[in-house]
Parts: structure tokens; C-alpha cells; sequence
């Protein structure tokens, strides 16, 4: 029996619309085609951080961060095969339960960072069920456009940790060429952190 669940978003038009005004928040975007989906669509800004090489650190950082800034939103974009490296960072969350953060899965049910091999989420595991079971209590799954708006307001409104799962085809991230330097990254989000720069461009 084929498991497989409906992928059928585009990607660099699902993504943007779920996010919205990306200057609403501090974001930590996971590895691979999350990093470039944010960077591209933020312009590079300085209060996006966006990973590359560290698998499953995406939920962890957005948590800390979280509980660092509760004066600001923080929302962490990461992909499935990412946050299956790390998922049991989703009970951590829910436990802690930060007001102020929100995590969005873009799911293709493939790892596209090794050689777009499918992924648990193509053989039927569902990380909307994993995050439920975690304790997560606001949570949504995203498989057609008509669900977006519900789910951008879920991930600005939310009153404790929420989880949003959207449900991609496997097409490429817009091609973004981005600083892999860490540390002019880290001192760039730094700077955005405490000066409150946050208006999409360099310093």
C-alpha cells in the first residue's frame, strides 16, 4: 500500500506567502533549501540566520532564542529531512512552551542536502502527528494554497509554541548564492539582535 502523502505546493510560492512580512520576526532557517528559500526571500537580511552543515539544530537555536528575546517573535523555517535529524527537539519545545515561537516545516519528503533521496515523511511518517504527540498543542498541516492564510496568522498569533507542516513538491529552492562565513553571520544576526535591525537589507 502506497503511504505516500499528497506533496503538491510549490515551494517558492507556498513559502513566501506563509511568511509574509519576514522583518515580524527573528528566524532561524535550517539547512539547504529552507536557508535558501529565506535568504532569497528576505534579501539576505541580518535577522535571518540561516544554517548550513549543522542537521537538526534549527528547532534548538529558534527555542533558545526564543526564550533569549520574548520580546520578539521567532520563527524557525527548517525542512523535513533536517528535523528529523532532531525531532525530539519538538518535545523540548513543548515543554517549554515559549510564547513567542512558531516552527514551520517545509516538507518534500526528500533529503536534498544528500542526493534527494526520499525521505520518512514519503514513506507515511507525519511530523504534524510527531509534534502533536511531543505536546505541541497548536498545530496544522498545509496542503493547498487555501490553507495558508489560516496558518500565517496561526505562526503571529500563537499563544505558546506552534507547528505548521507544509506539504512541497520536490522542485529546487530559488538559487541564492549566500555567506557561508559563520562568523560574519553570526555577527551580522548579532547585530540585528540587539540594535533591533530588522529592515531587510545589509549593514
Amino acid at each position: 500500500m502506497d503511504h505516500s502523502p499528497d506533496f503538491s505546493l510549490d515551494r517558492n510560492e507556498a513559502v513566501p506567502r506563509l511568511v509574509g512580512r519576514h522583518e515580524d520576526f527573528l528566524v532561524v532557517a535550517g539547512l539547504a533549501g529552507t536557508a535558501r528559500d529565506l535568504t532569497y526571500l528576505s534579501g539576505d537580511a541580518p535577522h535571518v540566520f540561516a544554517l548550513a552543515g549543522a542537521m537538526g539544530a534549527a528547532t534548538p537555536m529558534g527555542l533558545g532564542l526564543a526564550l533569549a528575546r520574548p520580546d520578539r517573535r521567532v520563527l524557525v523555517v527548517t525542512g523535513d529531512g533536517e528535523l528529523l535529524m532532531n525531532v525530539g527537539s519538538l518535545a523540548t519545545a513543548a515543554v517549554v512552551n515559549p510564547p513567542n515561537l512558531a516552527i514551520v516545516c517545509v516538507d518534500n519528503g526528500h533529503y536534498g542536502e544528500t542526493g534527494y533521496q526520499k525521505s520518512h515523511t514519503s514513506l507515511g511518517v507525519d511530523l504534524e502527528q510527531m509534534a502533536i504527540g511531543a505536546g505541541i498543542r497548536t498545530t496544522r498541516t498545509i496542503r493547498r494554497a487555501e490553507d495558508i492564510p489560516e496558518a500565517s496568522r496561526l505562526i503571529r498569533e500563537g499563544n505558546g509554541t506552534s507547528f505548521v507542516l507544509m506539504r512541497v513538491r520536490p522542485n529546487e529552492s530559488p538559487p541564492h548564492k549566500r555567506d557561508l562565513d559563520p562568523t560574519s553571520e553570526k555577527l551580522r544576526f548579532r547585530s540585528a539582535l540587539l540594535d533591533g535591525d530588522h529592515d531587510g537589507t545589509r549593514p
